[in-house]
């Protein structure tokens, strides 16, 4: 079997990004997210000691790293935004590389390596990936779901995102997901079928 596609799956808050990460590992492809892995850092002593050392130590409690703390510091200025994502993003690139390796030598190898990345295009990630998928909903079903999941600093963390039409635009391939898993897995079954003819 020739190599395995390496794909990048971005979409805007609440358009169900979470969801077609699970299908597509259902159909077969190896995935990661990008959100898990930064989780993973802040549990790591390397990063909760940086956070402390900018912030305080009020940003992780008890020695553990307060995400929606984190994120109300670095959202509240750019320079403080631009620091942590300096010092995040490199860990998660590194941690992907790794990744993507130990996909490359599986056995049977999965039909694609997807890798959920919410601020592809925005941090100009897109050249690492052999194609990109932008998952779209509805506004009114992307509010219900972000209000559903109560996400922390929702607006600043729409702010910082290209409209999901921006997003579409850029992507290799778009996805809709404003109906049912299954219309979704149709979808991105047509998807995984063109990669590995491409």
């Amino acid at each position: 079997m020739g190599r395995v596609p390496f794909v990048g799956l971005t979409g805007g808050l609440g358009a169900g990004k979470s969801s077609a990460l699970q299908v597509l590992e259902r159909l077969g492809a190896a995935t990661l997210s990008t959100d898990a892995v930064v989780h993973e850092l802040y549990a790591s002593p390397e990063l909760r000691d940086l956070v402390v050392a900018r912030w305080g130590a009020g940003v992780a409690p008890d020695g553990v790293v307060d995400r929606a703390a984190v994120a109300a510091r670095a959202f509240a200025e750019p320079d403080e935004r631009a620091w942590l994502e300096r010092e995040i993003w490199p860990r998660v690139g590194a941690r992907v590389a790794a990744w993507r390796e130990q996909v490359a030598a599986r056995e049977p190898a999965p039909v694609a390596a997807v890798v959920e990345t919410p601020l592809l295009f925005e941090a100009g990630m897109e050249g690492l990936y052999d194609a990109t998928v932008a998952v779209v909903a509805d506004e009114q079903v992307r509010a219900t779901r972000a209000a559903a999941r109560g996400h922390v600093g929702a607006d600043e963390r729409a702010s910082r995102q290209l409209p999901q039409e921006e997003k579409a635009r850029r992507a290799t391939y778009t996805v809709a997901n404003s109906g049912t898993l299954d219309e979704l897995e149709r979808q991105l079954s047509d998807v995984l079928a063109k990669l590995t003819v491409r």
